[in-house]
């Protein structure tokens, strides 16, 4: 089992989605989290919209701050779009997804980077439990 940790700055868009798709296609077998460097009051508008689309529900999901401990939590950090404000922890796997921040995107451009994240996800997941 792996403990994966989804950053991005405002964790209310990308780190949102990587969470809930990585938790729905990983299930039991792996844990996920997510946090942000400069989180926002709540998950953005866009986003709680296209990850409706896939009966998803971050409506109630509350943007939290990446603190070193949580960063020690984890097996994996993912990053996106955070920079050097992700504390580096030895021993802990990094990896940088290049992503858009989907704050104040269309909606089919949000909904095209749900579905790269979606992919990655479902990629991750599968080289965890390999």
């Amino acid at each position: 089992m792996a403990n994966v940790l989804f950053v991005c700055l405002q964790n209310a868009g990308r780190s949102q989605m990587s969470e809930a798709l990585f938790a729905r296609v990983a299930g039991p077998a792996h844990h996920a989290r997510s946090a942000g460097t400069a989180p926002a009051d709540r998950v953005h508008p866009e986003v709680v919209t296209v990850m409706d689309e896939l009966g998803i529900d971050l409506r109630d999901r509350i943007p939290s701050l990446l603190t070193r401990e949580l960063a020690e939590w984890a097996d994996v950090v993912v990053t996106m779009g955070c920079g050097d404000d992700c504390p580096y922890v030895p021993g802990v796997r990094y990896v940088d997804w290049d992503l858009p921040d989907p704050h104040g995107r269309s909606v089919s451009d949000v909904r095209a980077t749900r579905d790269e994240i979606a992919g990655r996800t479902a990629a991750l997941a599968r080289s965890l439990s390999d």
